[in-house]
């Protein structure tokens, strides 16, 4: 029998953190441990953020799909000065977060919504 590991993507762990019916009317979530990823190592500055990564999800001001990855969507809000940025991943239907952070600009990609 071949004993080769199996890769998992959030989405595979059983208990979600948050889960968020996104504004296409997707289940995005994130799992505890991935989101102290984020926060602790990725992006600092979103530490204690969750209910603006959930209004941002639920409500962006524009979404644009990644250049990159057909898969991947960046959500944007405005937040203050600047915006908030939440990456998706879409695999089967819903999606998990990739990221967020707070940024000067959005990044170039196809728009395919606005507010």
């Amino acid at each position: 029998m071949d004993n080769k590991l199996i890769a998992t993507s959030p989405l595979k762990e059983i208990k979600p953190y948050f889960v968020v019916k996104s504004i296409f009317d997707k289940n995005i979530r994130t799992t505890k441990s991935y989101w102290d990823k984020i926060t602790l190592e990725k992006h600092p500055q979103i530490k204690g953020k969750e209910k603006i990564v959930r209004q941002v999800l639920k409500n962006p001001d524009e979404i644009r799909k990644s250049k990159s990855d057909n898969q991947v969507c960046l959500y944007y809000k405005k937040y203050n000065r600047y915006h908030l940025c939440v990456v998706i991943k879409y695999l089967n239907g819903d999606g998990y977060i990739v990221t967020a952070y707070i940024t000067s600009k959005i990044l170039e990609g196809k728009n395919i919504w606005k507010k």
